[in-house]
């Protein structure tokens, strides 16, 4: 097996977890880098993206300060929340990846919750 970072085994432990725990739930899996967030809900049983909402996204630079703060990463939160329930997901597993369960990852988490999604 190939030697992986500090941070590639825990996202791949965090992803094993979440897996067995899942139940046939899509996945709400979180990406953030320096200046943007990311979320996407994954059908992990096909393999495919259903909903995706980020702060890169047109309609959304105009109304965020930055894409790199808590205020954004709750609205992408909500806004992801809202496409879910749209497509008829309303309980998924939250899956942090490689972050720990704070700031932005956290305000993502909130947003989403407060936006109808259960987990």
């Amino acid at each position: 097996m190939a030697h992986l970072t500090t941070n590639e085994r825990r996202k791949a432990r965090v992803r094993a977890q979440i897996r067995s725990a899942a139940n046939g739930r899509p996945r709400l899996s979180v990406f953030r880098s320096s200046k943007q967030i990311y979320a996407q809900i994954i059908d992990d049983a096909k393999g495919v993206t259903v909903v995706a909402a980020s702060t890169v996204e047109k309609d959304l630079k105009g109304k965020l300060k930055t894409g790199a703060d808590v205020e954004a990463a709750k609205a992408i939160g909500k806004l992801v929340a809202e496409r879910a329930i749209k497509a008829g997901i309303k309980s998924v597993v939250f899956d942090r990846g490689q972050y720990i369960y704070h700031g932005r990852v956290k305000a993502l988490a909130e947003g989403a919750r407060e936006g109808g999604l259960d987990f």
